[in-house]
């Protein structure tokens, strides 16, 4: 009975049948925004404690904040309000004064709040202690530490392997708690580490990886400022990353050009209002974006290519005015090969595959042509795609071809989503450990760490529900509408022994759960961290690889909350007890010890304490930054790849999972979604007006959404029809309502990540009305 409800996507009656439309907005922030932002922040507490969270949020002296990962300015910081309007709403909901004790979880069952929407289980206010599910239970009940620890440690205890047990991580987890945690599992014997990051960015990762030489971007804010064109795909920065508008914004006026590609008209990426500067409060916007190019989905490889061909049509006449041949020369690999695949193709079949006019294309190519400082900047528009890898090495050759990597004003800036999803990876985070970790953890450690590839997300998913996992352990995130294919993922978590949730707030993945289940409240970035009767801080880092501080500075709601690091340290000692060769209770009395240890197995944090205390932290190596590439040639990398063309039936459409304005991730923060003019209802399918017609459908039809992969169909029902600017057999829906949809089996070549963006669908009026 407790564990009947999955996804609120799967409850159709969540849905109201009523949607308002207003028209979408023409400019981002502005005092709408602020708004929007004190609002949230006092609904969730009084105005003291907002405004004490608000001072401190991003700043040198501060604390990180807990939504996207987009890099504070490394000079001076507004001492106004160094946030963005979902930077307040993260805060907000994390240092609510709402608390969710004994009383509460005694109140209501698992059954009656899985019947909630994922907004409604979100407002709920912070877990103030441990709880435990009992084997055929229907509350949550409260449970000592010690006892939870006790619990886990005789679940891990007991499997046969321990590549039975699954420990995920989300975005959120500081780097000493990630560098524990790793440590921790991999001395407990496995590698099963997937992250969110195997759903996000991991193409990304592979992509840059066989490229440049690393995983990560190679542009520091900088060199945004510095660029003569920035090219922005697949991002919508101004409901994502909207701090990164102020970073545009710095840029617009310093000359830059903006190229925007998109499949929807996103307003964000087009104006912005400073709500900081006097034309921001006069609602006079800044315009970004010179030239925007509407892609079909999955049409950004086909532009790239139509504008890498005009290019090289163009270095043709006039040799060396285009292409920057010197650096070709020096520094890439794979040229002469990757020139012979452009001269095959055709500009109008390209123009057709990627829905732009060939006259639009012929405008991008000459804002680039004569340009050598280009940024590239993307993000889940382009990672959730079959054939996501290869599109971003295509970015990576428009950069190799113009000599724009490794010198200022230029480079590769894949935008992260979760503020230190970076940082996980950089510590150990990681289902395919490098010899460089493994190494490092023999010699300072003194044990064998595993060295067979643990599952990523999508196998441990497939390893629960095969039931290969018995255990799931997740450190941070809402693993469950995270995933795809949610009724797979639920049965999945179902089939577990036990799953443990350490969480700040209740969320869908506390529902859906194993024979057994604990909750173990943690602190969040806005709490403050005391160890010892010393205050602690931790570390993260941000898209562009700076390590910094974050020191929180609110009360904790509960005194019954542990730090990350703590649970690790206290999960270790009662899983490996005296076996273990590793210091946990060192490690508990002042994270300075956890960060010497980081210094001496991580490279490129000499000096940690020290460095990471001067205000603003410090940036980490980046070979690509500086023209190095380590790479298998030694070289940047050419990439030869060829562009995928969508067939399909009359009654399909392509269609791709989005994020309304009133969310981060998973965290539902409201119901409307302003910029697009989508008020009180996330069922909605945006359509074009013409493929409309041609099915029948008008504005405000109520349809069924299906999915057949591999045999199986896949439904979500009752959904409402929103006319919008898309492309042709294009659709759109907010994610986590579609996950169902989103196939298991469907991934991208090479990094696995699930394909997101592009899911194949038809749209049915429905018979559930």
């Amino acid at each position: 009975m407790s564990n009947e409800h999955t996804d609120a996507s799967q409850n159709p009656e969540h849905f109201t049948g009523h949607v308002r439309l207003g028209k979408p907005k023409t400019a981002a922030a502005g005092i709408p925004a602020v708004v929007s932002s004190v609002k949230h922040i006092l609904d969730e507490m009084d105005a003291v404690r907002g405004m004490k969270a608000l001072l401190k949020l991003n700043q040198k002296s501060g604390f990180d904040c807990p939504g996207c990962a987009w890099p504070d300015p490394d000079d001076e910081r507004s001492a106004i309000g160094e946030y963005c309007e979902n930077g307040a709403k993260a805060v907000a909901e994390e240092a609510t004064s709402k608390k969710l004790d004994a009383a509460f979880f005694a109140k209501n069952s698992i059954a009656d709040l899985a019947g909630l929407t994922d907004y409604e289980i979100g407002k709920k206010g912070r877990v103030a202690q441990p709880v435990y599910l009992a084997p055929g239970a229907t509350h949550y009940k409260p449970i000592s530490w010690d006892d939870a620890f006790g619990k886990i440690a005789h679940h891990l205890k007991v499997l046969s392997s321990p590549d039975e047990a699954i420990f995920y991580t989300s975005g959120r987890t500081s780097n000493e708690a990630a560098f524990l945690y790793q440590l921790f599992v991999r001395e407990y014997g496995t590698n099963n580490l997937p992250d969110c990051s195997n759903m996000c960015h991991e193409s990304s990762g592979v992509a840059l990886s066989d490229t440049l030489g690393i995983g990560k971007g190679s542009v520091t804010l900088d060199d945004l400022y510095q660029a003569e064109v920035i090219i922005i795909l697949g991002q919508n920065p101004g409901t994502n990353h909207p701090r990164m508008l102020t970073a545009l914004q710095k840029a617009k006026k310093n000359g830059v050009k903006i190229i925007s590609v998109n499949p929807l008209p996103e307003t964000g990426l087009l104006n912005f209002m400073n709500p900081q500067t006097v034309k921001g409060m006069l609602h006079i916007p800044t315009q970004l974006t010179d030239l925007f190019l509407q892609v079909k989905i999955n049409g950004d490889m086909a532009l790239l290519q139509a504008i890498a061909l005009l290019l090289l049509q163009e270095e043709a006449q006039q040799p060396g005015s285009v292409f920057d041949n010197q650096f070709i020369n020096l520094n890439t690999s794979g040229y002469d090969a990757y020139i012979q695949h452009i001269r095959q193709l055709q500009l109008e079949s390209l123009s057709e595959a990627a829905g732009i006019s060939i006259e639009q294309i012929k405008e991008a190519a000459s804002m680039l042509m004569h340009k050598k400082k280009i940024v590239a900047c993307w993000a889940m528009g382009l990672t959730q795609h079959k054939n996501a890898v290869d599109t971003i090495k295509e970015v990576v050759n428009l950069l190799l071809l113009k000599g724009s990597v490794g010198k200022p004003g230029a480079g590769t800036c894949p935008v992260r989503g979760h503020s230190n999803v970076q940082g996980d990876r950089t510590m150990g985070i990681y289902e395919k450990p490098s010899e460089t970790l493994l190494k490092g953890i023999r010699s300072v450690y003194g044990f064998e760490p595993p060295q067979k590839h643990g599952y990523d997300t999508v196998h441990a998913i497939r390893a629960m529900r095969d039931g290969k996992a018995k255990v799931f352990f997740a450190m941070g995130g809402n693993f469950l509408s995270a995933t795809p294919d949610t009724e797979v993922t639920a049965q999945a978590l179902r089939n577990c022994a036990l799953t443990v949730q350490v969480s700040t707030k209740l969320n869908r993945s506390h529902l859906v759960h194993g024979q057994e289940a604990i909750i173990l409240p943690t602190l969040g970035r806005s709490d403050q961290d005391l160890q010892n009767g010393e205050k602690q801080f931790v570390t993260c880092e941000n898209s562009m690889g700076v390590i910094q501080m974050s020191k929180g500075n609110l009360r904790p709601v509960s005194d019954q909350l542990l730090s990350e690091p703590v649970i690790v340290c206290k999960l270790a000692l009662a899983t490996l007890g005296s076996q273990s060769k590793v210091n946990w209770q060192h490690y508990m009395r002042h994270y300075d010890y956890i960060r010497e240890d980081i210094e001496k197995v991580i490279p490129g944090f000499n000096n940690y304490n020290i460095r990471v205390r001067k205000p603003g932290g410090f940036y980490l190596p980046n070979n690509a930054r500086n023209g190095k590439f380590n790479t298998i040639t030694g070289k940047a990398n050419f990439n030869v790849a060829t562009i995928i063309k969508q067939e399909l039936a009359a009654d399909e459409y392509m269609m791709m999972t989005i994020r309304s304005h009133d969310q981060f991730n998973t965290t539902i923060y409201g119901l409307d979604d302003r910029y697009r003019g989508i008020y009180q209802e996330r069922r909605v399918i945006l359509m074009n007006a013409k493929d409309m017609k041609a099915a029948g459908l008008q504005a405000n039809d109520v349809v069924d959404l299906i999915n057949n992969f591999e045999g199986q169909e896949r439904i979500v029902h009752k959904f409402l029809v929103v006319e919008y600017s898309i492309p042709e057999k294009c659709t759109a829906t907010y994610f986590p309502e579609t996950n169902a949809l989103v196939p298991l089996n469907s991934v991208a070549d090479k990094s696995n990540t699930p394909t997101s963006k592009l899911v194949i669908i038809k749209v049915r009026k429905s018979s559930e009305l």
